[in-house]
């Protein structure tokens, strides 16, 4: 009981803490909240003294932050989140709006996103039911394209070719169910293909469960023990469930921007960029209720499907050791993607050939010309030098961070629920405002929140690792705590992170290059990937080639990542078998892998 009220304090004092911060952000920028608010609403007057006093006496801001703070802080207990800076209007009204097309979006992107995860493994869950599956996994690189694939350029290329050029669906605005079709589709596939990695990634353990063999032996249905393997593993996909939930609420912008959606992340955006704090004091506050529920909804959600198991130490490790996948497409993905780098970085990435906009590949320009006439291939492969290496060092970072914080569940999984609540283009705002504008800007802000998803799945293998037989067994033998964390917690519970974090190294990149389509990230003439999606996107009905190329070689850092991720897996060890010591050689056909923790119980060292 305490626990839980510990946990809610320290959710309700980072929340207080996260709005309050939004609320200083004119402060932190120092600037003066009446001129900006000024030029938000009029542009051409001219901000002389008087107007900017007779603003600040009606917003009530003469007296400082904290008087703003505080007096919104009151206004707020009463049901009254106050009045925009720019419109007039109650904030309260727009923001419930805002908030209602974002869930709707996000409701209809979140069937999207299972529809396409169960499309990624359905080849395991077929192999798994008749028993055939015999240590292979899905091939992933039709998923990782997709995961690849920015949602602002999935948006891009159906608001254009199936919504004006096809005309079979809306393409702009926001009116109706019809209206959500294609916004969800940007959001819900790349989504999907990464959900459907980490539960492919997990159902070959479940397959192999004292139960499916018993249910076999009785007669069961494959489809039965399919659903059931869905069942076992999704308490531990349920989080990062929750997480991609709360994402599509607040971190659309981008989609939003592309489809003129009135959703709660673009609503914030403007009102952080035009300095209107109650808006955005409100929007953000939107946001932490809606992680609080759905977090506090996804883990109701465990809790129902496990049961009693975790209490009670009953469930089976679903990360037994086996050995790496013997693989060349890491090594074809990997030599492929360092070709077009090393092609691209032996040309100009700044001649300007202005008789050469627009063109087609050719021998001259293997990926074609930008609008200025710029060589692509130069420019992707110079880029990649920027883009490659800054979501590698942050994917570095993030894991290290993650692994640690999701180990002290108790003290992280508030903070991940917080930090998950705000869009990286809003903390992008906030570095901004603190640090300034640079190159560093966009990697401290995706860094900032890149952890929080590897924070809960750490969290959550955890807790159903220890709930495995073999650690009640180790501990009743009298392991200690530290040994047990050593030996058999983290090697369990490692590389499943370890490939979830590869899994999100083009997610990285893309929340990189979403900044820089947004002006938040690098600036012209830099040939960094976001910024050459944004200058090309313009072209992409004209010269298809110019998106396509930067999205190319982002689809083949995701082929690249997914493959690698599939390569690292958890040594396994052998017990000894008579066939060594000159048994029948036919008996090491039956030898198998055996746990560690397994090995250690039965008091073999």
């Amino acid at each position: 009981m305490w626990q839980r009220l510990a946990g809610a304090g320290w959710r309700t004092f980072l929340a207080v803490g996260l709005v309050c911060g939004v609320g200083l952000l004119p402060w932190l920028t120092r600037t003066d909240p009446a001129y900006t608010v000024l030029k938000a609403r009029s542009a051409e007057r001219e901000p002389t003294p008087e107007v900017l006093a007779d603003i600040r006496g009606r917003l009530g801001i003469d007296g400082g932050p904290l008087h703003v703070l505080t007096g919104w802080l009151g206004r707020l207990v009463r049901g009254d989140a106050g009045q925009s800076w720019i419109s007039g209007t109650d904030v309260l009204p727009d923001v419930l709006r805002a908030l209602g097309a974002s869930l709707l979006l996000m409701g209809v992107a979140l069937l999207v996103a299972v529809l396409t995860a169960g499309a990624v493994c359905a080849r395991t869950l077929r192999l798994g039911a008749r028993r055939r599956l015999g240590g292979r996994r899905a091939g992933g690189s039709a998923s990782a394209v997709l995961a690849s694939l920015p949602e602002f350029l999935v948006a891009s290329v159906l608001a254009t070719v199936v919504g004006v050029q096809w005309g079979w669906l809306p393409a702009l605005g926001w009116y109706g169910p019809q209206w959500t079709v294609l916004p969800a589709l940007a959001l819900g596939l790349p989504a999907g293909a990464v959900l459907g990695r980490l539960l492919d990634d997990l159902l070959p353990g479940a397959f192999g469960e004292p139960w499916a063999l018993a249910a076999a032996a009785r007669g069961l249905t494959g489809r039965s023990i399919a659903r059931q393997a869905l069942r076992r593993c999704l308490p531990a996909l349920l989080p990062n469930l929750g997480l991609f939930a709360v994402g599509l609420t607040g971190g659309a912008v981008a989609v939003e921007q592309v489809f003129d959606i009135p959703g709660l992340g673009r609503t914030t955006l403007q009102a952080a960029l035009a300095q209107d704090l109650p808006v955005l004091q409100a929007g953000t506050l939107a946001l932490v209720l809606v992680a609080a529920l759905a977090t506090g909804a996804t883990r109701l959600a465990a809790r129902l499907l496990t049961g009693p198991a975790v209490r009670d130490g009953a469930l089976s490790s679903l990360h037994r050791p086996a050995p790496p996948a013997r693989t060349v497409l890491p090594l074809l993905h990997g030599a492929a993607l360092l070709a077009v780098v090393g092609a691209g970085l032996a040309r100009d990435p700044l001649a300007l050939d202005t008789g050469q906009r627009l063109r087609a590949p050719s021998l001259d320009h293997p990926f074609g010309t930008d609008a200025l006439g710029r060589d692509l291939l130069a420019r992707v492969g110079h880029g990649a030098l920027d883009t490659l290496l800054l979501a590698a060092a942050i994917s570095a970072a993030a894991l290290l961070v993650g692994v640690l914080l999701g180990l002290v569940p108790r003290l992280s999984g508030p903070l991940v629920d917080t930090v998950n609540a705000v869009p990286p283009v809003l903390v992008a705002l906030l570095v901004t405002a603190v640090a300034g504008s640079g190159a560093a800007t966009p990697a401290f802000a995706v860094g900032a929140v890149a952890w929080a998803p590897l924070a809960a799945h750490t969290s959550s293998l955890l807790r159903q690792e220890r709930a495995t037989l073999h650690i009640t067994a180790t501990k009743g033998l009298g392991t200690g705590r530290v040994h047990l964390l050593r030996h058999e917690l983290l090697p369990a519970v490692v590389p499943p992170v370890l490939r979830h974090a590869l899994l999100r190294l083009p997610g990285i990149a893309l929340a990189l290059a979403s900044l820089g389509f947004l002006g938040l990230g690098a600036q012209p003439p830099s040939p960094e990937w976001g910024l050459l999606l944004a200058e090309n996107q313009p072209y992409a009905e004209r010269a298809p080639w110019a998106v396509l190329a930067p999205a190319a070689v982002l689809a083949l850092l995701g082929a690249l990542a997914v493959s690698a991720a599939g390569a690292l897996r958890r040594p396994s060890r052998r017990r000894p078998s008579p066939a060594v010591d000159g048994a029948d050689p036919g008996d090491k056909a039956e030898r198998r892998s055996v746990p560690a923790a397994e090995t250690e119980t039965a008091g073999v060292r």
